[in-house]
């Protein structure tokens, strides 16, 4: 026999406990089984949510990683449509992250450039994104500088200059991730932040910052002193 949420007392229903307890009151997995609504014939939708996110160690970011194709063969009661609910979930409230710090739209430490970029921790390969900056730190916008693998990606100076002198950017912060969780900088980081750093210096451009990010946190150039 199917298990369903109705059978549980109302005080254990995540829609119950929303409406007289706030959003705040629920945990991940009672809030991801109102998006999926049904479990399967051994467990509830709040079951399905807590076996998945224990399989995720608990971290929405590794939920957001995985495929529509990964969701649908590991878990029973999980279809292609409410595998894109839940991945449609996560990309929501990375963008809602990065949307806070747009809002206050200037950015004054390495912990506010990590937030803009914090959806990067869920990209499967790793990428090299630039954030374009006013004098007075101001975010104007920011541009995809290369796409790569697993373990690095091929960034091209001339590509960040241009962007930033179309931008007309005093002042520009680059970002890569780290897919491996890794937040150790490579050689290859420490060469290319060298590299952007002269250059910026040529054009009289500012290098706020070069930011690694990972699902363990972020690694800023700044703040270790190497800029």
């Amino acid at each position: 026999m199917k298990i369903n949420i109705k059978d549980l007392p109302l005080d254990e229903r995540p829609r119950e406990k929303m409406r007289a307890q706030g959003a705040a009151a629920l945990s991940d997995a009672e809030l991801l089984a109102i998006l999926i609504g049904s479990g399967n014939d051994e467990e509830t939708a709040v079951g399905l949510m807590q076996r998945l996110m224990r399989d995720c160690g608990g971290s929405l970011n590794a939920l957001g990683r995985m495929s529509i194709d990964d969701l649908m063969a590991r878990y029973k009661g999980i279809g292609e449509a409410k595998a894109i609910t839940l991945l449609a979930a996560c990309e929501l409230g990375s963008r809602r992250r990065r949307e806070t710090v747009v809002e206050q739209q200037k950015i004054t430490n390495s912990s506010d450039a990590y937030e803009y970029f914090s959806s990067m921790r869920d990209l499967p390969l790793e990428e090299s994104h630039i954030l374009l900056l006013r004098q007075n730190h101001r975010i104007i916008g920011s541009a995809i500088i290369s796409k790569g693998g697993l373990t690095g990606t091929a960034v091209d100076v001339r590509e960040v200059l241009r962007h930033a002198l179309l931008n007309h950017a005093a002042a520009i912060i680059l970002c890569h991730n780290h897919p491996s969780g890794n937040l150790h900088p490579s050689r290859e980081d420490d060469h290319l932040t060298r590299k952007v750093a002269e250059a910026c210096q040529v054009m009289n451009i500012q290098f706020v910052d070069h930011i690694i990010v990972a699902d363990t946190g972020y690694y800023s150039y700044r703040e270790q002193g190497k800029l």
